[in-house]
């Protein structure tokens, strides 16, 4: 997961990290970087069909409030919420991390919220601390500002994570607490 430029320059980054380790992830990477607008544009498009399920799902917002979209192919639509995520993702330093346990890709997404701030639930990281939209970045021509990326799927993160990372700089671990969380008996807790 990466904490954007706008959870940075909120001072939001501790806030993000401690409801991962509050939930029992376990911090593996970080890297604190000013992103190249290429490592970006590599990062979204390491899954092939991003840039036209991201268009599809744009015209289908469009769409929804009654607004013409700027195009209705996919791709292009596409292509110009890349653009602006670009923009965005490169216009300042961001935290990359990554975490680790059961099901941590679901658990990141779940405690960050839907990707429009105004939509997010109260309690994810994105509805408790953003109130942007997809209207008021349109309006602006910009990215919608959510604190946050997460991984959309084990194999998302896998590829993301080699694009942020390489091998030695994943630190291999124990926590006490992962007697706790993983241990069937809770062998060797009572003395």
């Amino acid at each position: 997961m990466i904490v954007k430029p706008d959870g940075v320059q909120r001072s939001l980054i501790g806030e993000v990290m401690g409801r991962y380790e509050r939930i029992g992830l376990k911090l593996v990477g970080l890297k604190f970087v000013l992103a190249s607008r290429d490592t970006i544009e590599k990062h979204y498009t390491v899954n092939p069909e991003w840039k036209k399920n991201v268009g599809q799902k744009s015209i289908e917002s469009y769409n929804k409030k009654g607004i013409e979209p700027p195009t209705k192919d996919a791709v292009e639509a596409g292509e110009k919420v890349l653009e602006k995520l670009a923009n965005f993702m490169s216009s300042g330093p961001v935290v990359a991390m990554v975490w680790q346990g059961a099901h941590a890709v679901e658990v990141v997404r779940k405690l960050v919220g839907s990707t429009e701030p105004l939509t997010s639930d109260v309690g994810t990281i994105r509805g408790d601390f953003v109130m942007d939209s997809y209207q008021m970045a349109d309006a602006d021509g910009r990215a919608v500002r959510n604190i946050v990326h997460a991984s959309g799927s084990k194999e998302e993160a896998e590829k993301e994570i080699g694009l942020w990372f390489s091998e030695d700089e994943l630190i291999k671990y124990n926590l006490v607490q992962e007697k706790i969380l993983y241990d069937v008996d809770l062998d060797g807790i009572i003395e």
